[in-house]
This record gives structure tokens, C-alpha cells and sequence, in this order.
């Protein structure tokens, strides 16, 4: 990124375009998919049921994937008061697909990431998948957790392979980063990259930058999902002290709440490469390495990448608070 690099003297910045895996305006679920999907099919699935917020990447990702096999997707969509379901960004897409939804009620205290906040209605909808004589494969969400029926953490080997893509093209180059830093929110992707970076280059740090819970919980997510991902490749390995960076400060006021700062990221990235962020996850993202440019944390000569893992359709229905924040 050769205009946004020039704002910080020293520092070379480049995007690693997940944005463009392709799959329903791409992103990062993508990699994640590949895998999922390949379990689900080996086991004889028909009907896929995962969950996540309204405008989920994750959902419409999995929606796209489904309709691609021939299979059928359920989408469990937490919503917090005030939060439109109008059928726009994601909410469109997953029509477009054909999934069902379900709207659940969620507070900001709902555990949003974690199984047992939906237990309930994933259980019921499995039995009605039974009952009509079909087989359910139930996805944890952003294909991350080892639960549901997924027995192995199969999203974060997306990213493991992710890295082994970023060690090759950065190697060529010869600009094999320092640090990565992303958007972590349900914390495979983050997993991935750390399995990656510690068996192919230790020095570089995977830096999340939290859009979903607090640093315990994100930084727990991370270590499961890490060490279930190093007892799979049998590697020996184990996640240590300090190799987990995860930063909440950015998350701010919440999931999918976009600031100030989040709408001057995302313009600033338009306006310099031509770039679209979206307001969820990469603009925050995008947000919190800023101010650590600005803060002087990467020495001179530092090269660092920002994983873009998609989400743009989440742009339009954000635009009205977007344009308010930028006064246009």
C-alpha cells in the first residue's frame, strides 16, 4: 500500500486481499469453508446450521457455499435492539442463497461466540432437520470452535494455509512481515495465522485486533483453537507465553458499532488505494493499526500486513451513520 505507507516514514505496509477469495464478494470465511464443507459432505450432510449477528460474513459466506453443493443452509441471526433486518448487505445475500433464518434476541451481555448462547435453538432446529428425514451439520461460528459437529478445528487449517501462502509470496519478495494484523472476532482465523508463524517464522507477531469480547476471552479462544490446531498437524508444538496479542481497546463500544475512528479508517484507505473496508470488522481493524502507526510501536523499517477478510457488503446498510460520521 504505497500511498498509505508514504503517511508513516519508514514503515512498509502491505494488504493481504482475502477480500478476494471469490466466494459471495469473498473473504475470509472462504479458506475456512473449504474444509468445513469437505467435513460436512464426508459425514453425509444435507442441511448446515450455524449462527452469528444479523450482518454476518460468516452466515452469508456459508449460505453461498451451501447453495454451490446443493445443500441447505439455517442461519441462526443474533439481534440487539435497534439493529435493522431490512434485507440489505448480508441479510440480502442470504436470501439470495435461499437460507432460512431465525432472529434471536440478544443484549450486549449475550456470549454472541460461544455455543451454549444458542444451544437451545440449534437443538430444536437439528430435530426438525431429523424429523424430515434429513442430516444436520452444525458449524460453530465463523467455523472456529471445535463443537457442533465439528470434532476437529478445521476453520484455522484455512489459515494455516493462509500463512504458508503469505511465507511464499512474502519470501519471493523478500518482504516477509514483521507483524500481521487483523480483525480477530471469533478467533480461528487469528489461530491459523499463529499456527502458520510459529512453525514457518516466528518473528513474525499475529496481532488481533478484537471486534467481538474482551482480551481473556479472545486471547482464550485463540490458545483452544491454536493448541487443537497443533495436536491436529502433529507438530509437537504448543502456544506460549506472549504469542497470543490480542487488542480490545478498539472494539470500543461494541460488536458492529461503527465510531468515528472506524469511519476515518475506512475513508482514509478509499481515498488513498482505492480500497473498501467495511464498518464491522476491518475498519476497526484497520482503526487500531493506525493509531499504533501513529504511536511509533513498529520500528523503522518494520514491514507489516493487514489481512483484509472481507465484509464490504456490510458497507450499505451502515451507510446512512457512515456518511453522518464523514459529514458528506
Amino acid at each position: 500500500m504505497e500511498r498509505l505507507s508514504a503517511g508513516f516514514d519508514g514503515i512498509d505496509l502491505m494488504i493481504k486481499r482475502d477480500d478476494g477469495t471469490g466466494l459471495a464478494f469473498g473473504g475470509n470465511k472462504a479458506r475456512k469453508l473449504e474444509f468445513i464443507m469437505a467435513d460436512a459432505l464426508e459425514k453425509g450432510a444435507d442441511t448446515i446450521i450455524t449462527w452469528a449477528g444479523v450482518q454476518s460474513n460468516w452466515c452469508r459466506q456459508t449460505a453461498a457455499a451451501t447453495a454451490r453443493l446443493g445443500l441447505q443452509s439455517i442461519l441462526v441471526l443474533f439481534r440487539k435492539e435497534g439493529v435493522s433486518i431490512e434485507p440489505d448487505g448480508n441479510l440480502l445475500l442470504d436470501s439470495l442463497f435461499n437460507a432460512r433464518v431465525e432472529f434471536v434476541d440478544a443484549t450486549a451481555d449475550t456470549k454472541m461466540m460461544e455455543l451454549a448462547a444458542v444451544a437451545d435453538t440449534i437443538g430444536r432446529l437439528e430435530e426438525e432437520v431429523l424429523e424430515s428425514g434429513g442430516t444436520p451439520y452444525v458449524a460453530s461460528i465463523g467455523g472456529s470452535r471445535v463443537e457442533g459437529s465439528m470434532t476437529e478445528p478445521l476453520g484455522a487449517l484455512g489459515y494455516v494455509e493462509a500463512f504458508m501462502e503469505i511465507f511464499r509470496q512474502t519470501s519471493a519478495t523478500g518482504d516477509l512481515p514483521d507483524a500481521i494484523v487483523h480483525a480477530t472476532g471469533s478467533g480461528s482465523t487469528q489461530a491459523g495465522l499463529l499456527v502458520g508463524a510459529k512453525l514457518l517464522s516466528p518473528k513474525t507477531k499475529i496481532i488481533g485486533v478484537s471486534v467481538s469480547e474482551d482480551e481473556e476471552t479472545m486471547s482464550r479462544y485463540v490458545r483452544e483453537i491454536s493448541d487443537a490446531t497443533f495436536d491436529l498437524l502433529e507438530t509437537g508444538t504448543r502456544v506460549e507465553e506472549g504469542d497470543v496479542i490480542v487488542l480490545p481497546d478498539y472494539l470500543q463500544e461494541g460488536y458492529g458499532i461503527l465510531t468515528r475512528e472506524v469511519a476515518d479508517a475506512i475513508d482514509l484507505v478509499a481515498t488513498t488505494e482505492g480500497i473498501l473496508l467495511d464498518p464491522v470488522y476491518t475498519g476497526k481493524a484497520m482503526s487500531g493499526l493506525l493509531d499504533l502507526l501513529g504511536k511509533g510501536v513498529f520500528p523503522e523499517g518494520s514491514s507489516v500486513l493487514f489481512l483484509h477478510s472481507g465484509g464490504t457488503p456490510a458497507l450499505f446498510p451502515y451507510r446512512n451513520d457512515l456518511l453522518d460520521h464523514l459529514d458528506r
